[in-house]
Protein backbone atom coordinates (compact mmCIF):
# COMPACT_ATOMS: atom_id res chain seq x y z
CA UNK A 1 0.00 0.00 0.00
CA UNK A 2 1.52 3.57 -1.18
CA UNK A 3 2.33 5.78 1.64
CA UNK A 4 0.22 8.87 2.20
CA UNK A 5 2.26 12.16 3.66
CA UNK A 6 0.87 14.02 6.27
CA UNK A 7 -0.23 17.32 4.23
CA UNK A 8 2.66 19.59 6.28
CA UNK A 9 5.27 17.06 5.32
CA UNK A 10 4.42 16.99 1.99
CA UNK A 11 4.67 20.90 1.26
CA UNK A 12 7.87 21.08 2.69
CA UNK A 13 8.93 18.13 0.66
CA UNK A 14 7.61 19.49 -2.79
CA UNK A 15 9.84 23.34 -1.47
CA UNK A 16 12.80 21.17 -0.81
CA UNK A 17 12.60 19.47 -4.62
CA UNK A 18 12.09 22.58 -6.22
CA UNK A 19 14.77 24.61 -4.11
CA UNK A 20 16.81 21.44 -5.39
CA UNK A 21 16.08 22.01 -9.11
CA UNK A 22 17.10 25.11 -8.65
CA UNK A 23 20.06 24.06 -8.07
CA UNK A 24 20.37 22.19 -11.56
CA UNK A 25 19.37 18.65 -8.89
CA UNK A 26 16.40 16.91 -10.89
CA UNK A 27 17.17 13.26 -8.89
CA UNK A 28 17.18 11.97 -5.86
CA UNK A 29 17.98 9.02 -3.82
CA UNK A 30 17.60 7.46 -0.13
CA UNK A 31 20.77 6.16 1.20
CA UNK A 32 20.28 3.32 4.23
CA UNK A 33 22.56 4.15 7.87
CA UNK A 34 24.41 1.02 6.88
CA UNK A 35 24.78 0.58 3.08
CA UNK A 36 27.11 -2.58 3.92
CA UNK A 37 24.12 -4.61 5.63
CA UNK A 38 22.16 -3.88 2.53
CA UNK A 39 22.39 -5.84 -1.17
CA UNK A 40 21.72 -4.11 -4.15
CA UNK A 41 18.86 -5.73 -5.45
CA UNK A 42 17.12 -4.74 -2.20
CA UNK A 43 18.28 -1.09 -2.31
CA UNK A 44 16.46 -0.43 -5.42
CA UNK A 45 12.85 -2.27 -4.35
CA UNK A 46 12.94 0.21 -2.10
CA UNK A 47 13.85 2.71 -4.41
CA UNK A 48 11.13 2.17 -6.53
CA UNK A 49 8.87 2.01 -3.81
CA UNK A 50 9.48 5.17 -2.02
CA UNK A 51 10.07 6.52 -5.40
CA UNK A 52 6.10 5.21 -6.54
CA UNK A 53 5.06 7.06 -3.45
CA UNK A 54 6.20 9.95 -3.92
CA UNK A 55 4.51 9.92 -7.45
CA UNK A 56 1.19 9.50 -6.42
CA UNK A 57 1.30 11.76 -3.72
CA UNK A 58 2.55 13.94 -6.76
CA UNK A 59 6.13 15.42 -5.41
CA UNK A 60 7.49 14.20 -8.89
CA UNK A 61 5.07 14.22 -11.46
CA UNK A 62 4.25 17.77 -11.93
CA UNK A 63 8.17 19.20 -11.37
CA UNK A 64 10.20 20.96 -14.20
CA UNK A 65 11.64 18.50 -16.58
CA UNK A 66 15.32 18.46 -16.87
CA UNK A 67 16.02 21.46 -19.24
CA UNK A 68 18.61 18.98 -21.42
CA UNK A 69 15.36 17.03 -22.18
CA UNK A 70 14.53 19.34 -25.11
CA UNK A 71 17.78 19.51 -26.59
CA UNK A 72 18.45 18.50 -30.43
CA UNK A 73 21.45 16.43 -29.65
CA UNK A 74 23.36 14.75 -26.71
CA UNK A 75 26.45 17.46 -27.51
CA UNK A 76 23.73 20.30 -26.89
CA UNK A 77 22.47 17.85 -23.91
CA UNK A 78 25.63 17.99 -22.12
CA UNK A 79 26.32 21.73 -22.51
CA UNK A 80 23.24 22.53 -21.36
CA UNK A 81 23.79 19.90 -18.24
CA UNK A 82 27.57 21.91 -17.90
CA UNK A 83 25.67 25.45 -18.17
CA UNK A 84 23.37 24.76 -15.31
CA UNK A 85 26.13 23.44 -13.24
CA UNK A 86 27.98 26.86 -14.19
CA UNK A 87 30.62 27.88 -11.80
CA UNK A 88 29.51 25.92 -9.28
CA UNK A 89 29.77 26.95 -5.46
CA UNK A 90 27.46 24.39 -4.21
CA UNK A 91 29.77 22.41 -1.52
CA UNK A 92 32.75 23.90 -0.10
CA UNK A 93 35.69 22.79 -2.84
CA UNK A 94 35.36 25.75 -4.43
CA UNK A 95 36.81 27.41 -1.50
CA UNK A 96 39.73 25.24 -1.21
CA UNK A 97 41.96 25.74 -4.05
CA UNK A 98 40.36 24.42 -6.88
CA UNK A 99 41.14 25.99 -10.13
CA UNK A 100 38.29 25.72 -12.43
CA UNK A 101 35.79 22.66 -12.86
CA UNK A 102 36.62 19.30 -15.20
CA UNK A 103 33.32 18.32 -16.17
CA UNK A 104 33.93 15.37 -18.72
CA UNK A 105 35.05 14.67 -22.00
CA UNK A 106 34.87 12.51 -25.12
CA UNK A 107 31.70 11.26 -27.25
CA UNK A 108 28.26 12.25 -26.13
CA UNK A 109 26.80 9.10 -28.33
CA UNK A 110 29.96 6.66 -26.41
CA UNK A 111 28.55 2.99 -25.68
CA UNK A 112 31.42 3.35 -22.91
CA UNK A 113 32.10 5.64 -20.04
CA UNK A 114 34.62 5.19 -17.85
CA UNK A 115 33.98 7.49 -14.15
CA UNK A 116 36.72 7.89 -11.63
CA UNK A 117 36.87 9.80 -8.51
CA UNK A 118 38.37 13.14 -8.56
CA UNK A 119 40.21 15.87 -10.83
CA UNK A 120 43.82 16.02 -9.56
CA UNK A 121 46.66 18.94 -9.93
CA UNK A 122 46.56 18.08 -13.97
CA UNK A 123 43.19 18.06 -14.44
CA UNK A 124 42.53 21.29 -12.18
CA UNK A 125 45.37 23.10 -14.78
CA UNK A 126 43.99 21.55 -17.89
CA UNK A 127 40.40 21.38 -17.33
CA UNK A 128 40.18 17.76 -18.48
CA UNK A 129 39.64 14.94 -16.75
CA UNK A 130 42.66 12.08 -16.48
CA UNK A 131 44.97 13.95 -18.24
CA UNK A 132 48.07 13.28 -16.21
CA UNK A 133 50.31 9.70 -15.63
CA UNK A 134 46.90 8.14 -14.93
CA UNK A 135 45.53 9.47 -17.19
CA UNK A 136 47.95 8.30 -19.94
CA UNK A 137 47.64 4.33 -18.85
CA UNK A 138 43.74 4.94 -19.21
CA UNK A 139 44.85 6.06 -22.75
CA UNK A 140 46.77 2.85 -22.63
CA UNK A 141 43.90 1.07 -21.41
CA UNK A 142 41.07 2.20 -23.72
CA UNK A 143 43.92 1.85 -26.55
CA UNK A 144 44.19 -2.41 -25.66
CA UNK A 145 40.81 -2.74 -26.03
CA UNK A 146 40.72 -1.53 -29.87
CA UNK A 147 39.31 1.60 -29.05
CA UNK A 148 40.27 6.07 -28.82
CA UNK A 149 39.84 7.99 -26.08
CA UNK A 150 36.97 10.07 -28.23
CA UNK A 151 35.62 6.66 -28.25
CA UNK A 152 34.58 6.56 -24.82
CA UNK A 153 33.24 9.43 -22.19
CA UNK A 154 35.30 10.05 -19.24
CA UNK A 155 34.06 11.80 -16.23
CA UNK A 156 34.29 11.79 -12.46
CA UNK A 157 32.23 11.24 -9.37
CA UNK A 158 32.81 14.47 -8.09
CA UNK A 159 34.11 17.80 -10.67
CA UNK A 160 36.43 20.11 -8.65
CA UNK A 161 39.59 18.91 -7.15
CA UNK A 162 39.76 17.86 -3.47
CA UNK A 163 42.98 20.30 -1.50
CA UNK A 164 46.13 17.89 -1.50
CA UNK A 165 44.40 15.36 -3.92
CA UNK A 166 42.49 13.76 -0.65
CA UNK A 167 39.64 11.03 -0.88
CA UNK A 168 36.69 13.11 -1.43
CA UNK A 169 34.01 13.50 1.47
CA UNK A 170 30.90 11.37 1.16
CA UNK A 171 28.67 15.03 1.44
CA UNK A 172 30.70 16.18 -2.01
CA UNK A 173 30.17 12.95 -3.40
CA UNK A 174 26.11 13.52 -3.10
CA UNK A 175 26.27 17.23 -3.76
CA UNK A 176 28.18 16.76 -7.32
CA UNK A 177 27.06 13.32 -8.26
CA UNK A 178 23.58 14.61 -9.30
CA UNK A 179 25.23 16.26 -12.47
CA UNK A 180 27.11 12.78 -12.84
CA UNK A 181 24.05 11.00 -13.64
CA UNK A 182 22.46 13.82 -15.95
CA UNK A 183 25.37 13.11 -18.14
CA UNK A 184 24.85 9.42 -18.34
CA UNK A 185 21.14 9.64 -18.52
CA UNK A 186 22.22 12.03 -22.05
CA UNK A 187 24.95 9.92 -23.06
CA UNK A 188 23.00 6.42 -22.33
CA UNK A 189 26.40 4.05 -22.54
CA UNK A 190 25.84 0.48 -22.54
CA UNK A 191 28.57 -0.12 -20.34
CA UNK A 192 29.75 2.50 -17.21
CA UNK A 193 33.24 1.14 -15.82
CA UNK A 194 33.49 2.80 -12.25
CA UNK A 195 37.67 3.58 -11.74
CA UNK A 196 38.03 2.13 -8.12
CA UNK A 197 36.62 2.03 -4.79
CA UNK A 198 35.30 5.99 -4.18
CA UNK A 199 33.53 5.47 -7.67
CA UNK A 200 32.50 1.72 -7.05
CA UNK A 201 30.73 2.31 -3.98
CA UNK A 202 29.42 6.34 -4.60
CA UNK A 203 27.66 4.61 -7.79
CA UNK A 204 26.67 1.35 -6.38
CA UNK A 205 25.78 2.99 -2.58
CA UNK A 206 27.47 -0.33 -1.11
CA UNK A 207 30.77 -0.38 0.81
CA UNK A 208 32.69 -3.40 0.53
CA UNK A 209 36.34 -3.97 -1.12
CA UNK A 210 37.19 -4.33 -4.43
CA UNK A 211 38.40 -7.84 -4.18
CA UNK A 212 34.54 -8.54 -3.85
CA UNK A 213 33.46 -5.22 -6.07
CA UNK A 214 35.24 -6.68 -9.01
CA UNK A 215 34.30 -9.10 -11.46
CA UNK A 216 30.56 -8.84 -11.00
CA UNK A 217 27.89 -6.78 -13.41
CA UNK A 218 25.75 -4.55 -12.00
CA UNK A 219 22.61 -2.97 -13.07
CA UNK A 220 22.60 0.85 -12.82
CA UNK A 221 20.29 2.94 -14.42
CA UNK A 222 18.82 1.21 -17.43
CA UNK A 223 23.17 0.30 -18.21
CA UNK A 224 25.56 -2.20 -17.29
CA UNK A 225 28.01 -1.47 -14.69
CA UNK A 226 31.68 -3.06 -13.67
CA UNK A 227 34.35 -2.20 -11.28
CA UNK A 228 38.19 -2.28 -11.67
CA UNK A 229 41.54 -0.27 -10.52
CA UNK A 230 42.00 3.16 -10.61
CA UNK A 231 44.89 3.70 -13.45
CA UNK A 232 46.62 5.84 -10.01
CA UNK A 233 46.52 2.64 -8.52
CA UNK A 234 47.86 0.47 -11.30
CA UNK A 235 50.92 3.26 -11.60
CA UNK A 236 51.84 2.65 -7.55
CA UNK A 237 51.31 -1.76 -8.17
CA UNK A 238 51.56 -2.61 -12.03
CA UNK A 239 51.16 -6.41 -10.60
CA UNK A 240 46.95 -5.44 -10.78
CA UNK A 241 46.87 -4.88 -14.39
CA UNK A 242 46.57 -8.55 -14.98
CA UNK A 243 43.63 -8.20 -13.26
CA UNK A 244 42.39 -5.06 -14.48
CA UNK A 245 42.71 -6.13 -18.21
CA UNK A 246 40.15 -9.19 -17.18
CA UNK A 247 37.88 -6.82 -16.09
CA UNK A 248 38.21 -4.97 -19.54
CA UNK A 249 37.87 -8.44 -21.08
CA UNK A 250 34.76 -8.66 -19.54
CA UNK A 251 33.43 -5.57 -20.51
CA UNK A 252 34.64 -6.31 -24.38
CA UNK A 253 32.62 -9.18 -24.23
CA UNK A 254 29.50 -7.25 -22.99
CA UNK A 255 29.94 -4.79 -26.02
CA UNK A 256 30.21 -7.47 -28.58
CA UNK A 257 34.47 -6.59 -29.20
CA UNK A 258 36.82 -8.58 -30.28
CA UNK A 259 39.18 -9.48 -27.38
CA UNK A 260 42.99 -8.39 -28.49
CA UNK A 261 45.83 -11.20 -26.90
CA UNK A 262 47.56 -7.94 -25.70
CA UNK A 263 46.76 -5.97 -22.57
CA UNK A 264 47.77 -2.53 -21.48
CA UNK A 265 51.58 -1.80 -21.01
Amino acid sequence: MPITLDPTLRRELTKRIRYYNDLGIYDFYRRDSDPASRDIQSEERESMTQRASAVEEGLFENGPSRPESTAADPSQALRTVREDLGDCTRCRLHKQGRKQIVFGVGSPRADLMFIGEAPGADEDEQGEPFVGRAGQLLNNMIKAMGLHREDVYIANIIKCRPPGNRTPERDECETCSPFLMRQIAVIKPKVIVALGAVAAKTLLAINAPMAELRGHWYDFRATKLAVTYHPAFLLRDPRQKKEAWKDLQMVMKELGMAIPAKGPQ
